[in-house]
């Protein structure tokens, strides 16, 4: 039971970072003259992904149920494509810069969180498949 707990604070925890942290590092690439190739930008957007990438293997281990494993790859595969086409270049036009790069850093920041949780909840279905048997 005590896990279940950690497990919830720990989700909770990586959506409020990853939006929070998501406007954060969007609005210094929006004023950094070199945008997200900043330094600055850089080194704070890696210790963010780092955050949400321990904290999504911590769900990933403890969190879901079996009851729970479809829903959740589901959204995870859609979030993944989702960040990989690029859906918001069109806001990346000079005057609606700031949207963009806050866009961009949320939904990096949530598939952080949720790609180790969705590769650990995957190996582990393949596992319980394999028991079943």
């Amino acid at each position: 039971m005590e896990m279940e707990k950690v497990a919830r604070w720990a989700f909770a925890a990586s959506v409020i970072i990853a939006i929070f942290m998501g406007l954060v590092v969007g609005l210094m690439a929006n004023i950094a003259t070199l945008h997200m190739a900043d330094s600055n930008v850089r080194n704070a957007s890696t210790d963010v992904t780092l955050i949400l990438l321990i904290l999504g293997i911590v769900v990933g281990l403890i969190s879901i149920t079996s009851k729970e494993v479809t829903p959740f790859l589901i959204a995870s595969i859609a979030l993944i494509v989702a960040s990989v086409s690029n859906v918001w270049s069109p806001l990346f036009n000079g005057t609606l810069n700031l949207l963009y790069y806050w866009a961009t850093e949320i939904l990096s920041y949530i598939v952080a969180f949720t790609a180790p949780a969705a590769v650990i909840i995957a190996i582990k279905s393949l596992f319980a498949m394999e028991r079943e048997k």
